[in-house]
C-alpha cells in the first residue's frame, strides 16, 4: 500500500492473542504496520508470535490504550466494521469493496483507523456512532460472523488492490479541509453535553441516545478542525449567556 495512505488497524478489547498475531500478519500482508489495542486486551506472548509469522515487528510495535477515546484521538476518519447479523444500526452499512469509493472525499494523508470489536460483541453503539462509514462483510446467513483477523484481512485487502490500481479515492486531490482529530470532536462532545445539562436537556432517560445520534450526525459529516472550534465558540457564548442570566 502507498505510503500516502496507511490506515491504523484499531482492535477494541480483543480476547485471542492468536486474532492478534493473525491481525499483524493480515496487515503485513496488505503493508500496514500501525497497531493499536484497546483495553482490556489479551497479553501477547507465544501464541501471538506463531500467528504472526513474517510479521513479528508489526506485532512488538502495538501499542496499547486504556481506552477507546486515547486511541482514537488522532484520527479524522474512523471507519467502523460490523458483523452481518448486526441489526442495532438506523444507519447503511458498506461492504469492504465499496470502502475505497467512500474515502474518495477524504484529503491526501487523511489519518485514518480501520476500528474492529472485540470477538464476542464487537463494537458497542457508542463506538459505532464515532464511525463513518460502518463496514460489513457479507456472509452466508447459517454462519454470518467472521473470525476476527478474517474480517481485518479482508478490509485491508480492499483497500490494498484498490490503492495498488491507483483507484482509491483517499489519494484524490481535492480542496476539502481535512476531518478534525477524533479528539477534537470528542472534545466538542463532552463540551456539548455540560452545556445540554445545564438548559435542561438532560431531563430523562433518551438523553444517552440523543448524544449518540449526534454523534453519528458529526461522523457523517466530518466536521473540520476549524467547524470544531466555530461549535466550540457557539457554545462558550452559550455558557457565558447563562453566566450572565443567573446573575
Amino acid at each position: 500500500m502507498r505510503a500516502s495512505f496507511r490506515p491504523c488497524v484499531v482492535l477494541v478489547r480483543p480476547r485471542e492473542e492468536g486474532n492478534v498475531g493473525a491481525t499483524c500478519r493480515a496487515m503485513a500482508n496488505m503493508g500496514l504496520s500501525e497497531l493499536r489495542l484497546v483495553e482490556p486486551a489479551a497479553e501477547l506472548g507465544g501464541v501471538a508470535r506463531a500467528f504472526a509469522v513474517g510479521a513479528h515487528d508489526v506485532l512488538e510495535g502495538a501499542r496499547r490504550f486504556a481506552t477507546f477515546e486515547e486511541a482514537i484521538a488522532p484520527f479524522g476518519r474512523l471507519v467502523g466494521t460490523t458483523s452481518a447479523r448486526d441489526r442495532r444500526l438506523s444507519v447503511p452499512v458498506a461492504t469492504p469493496r465499496e470502502l475505497p469509493a467512500l474515502l474518495a472525499s477524504d484529503p491526501p494523508g487523511t489519518p485514518t483507523a480501520l476500528v474492529f470489536g472485540s470477538e464476542v460483541g464487537g463494537l458497542t453503539n457508542e463506538e459505532l456512532a464515532a464511525c463513518h462509514p460502518v463496514v460489513t462483510v457479507p456472509c452466508a446467513p447459517a454462519q454470518p460472523t467472521l473470525n476476527l483477523a478474517q474480517a481485518v484481512l479482508i478490509v485491508v485487502y480492499e483497500l490494498y488492490v484498490s490503492v495498488g490500481e491507483g483507484t482509491a479515492g483517499p489519494l484524490a486531490e481535492t480542496d476539502v479541509a481535512p476531518p478534525a482529530p477524533a479528539g477534537k470532536v470528542t472534545g466538542l462532545f463532552d463540551h456539548l453535553h455540560g452545556v445540554l445539562a445545564r438548559v435542561g436537556f438532560e431531563r430523562d432517560r433518551t438523553f444517552p441516545g440523543v448524544l449518540r445520534d449526534l454523534r453519528r450526525l458529526a461522523a457523517r459529516s466530518r466536521p473540520s478542525e476549524r467547524e470544531v472550534t466555530l461549535l466550540r465558540g457557539i457554545l462558550r457564548r452559550i455558557e457565558n449567556a447563562l453566566a450572565r442570566a443567573s446573575k
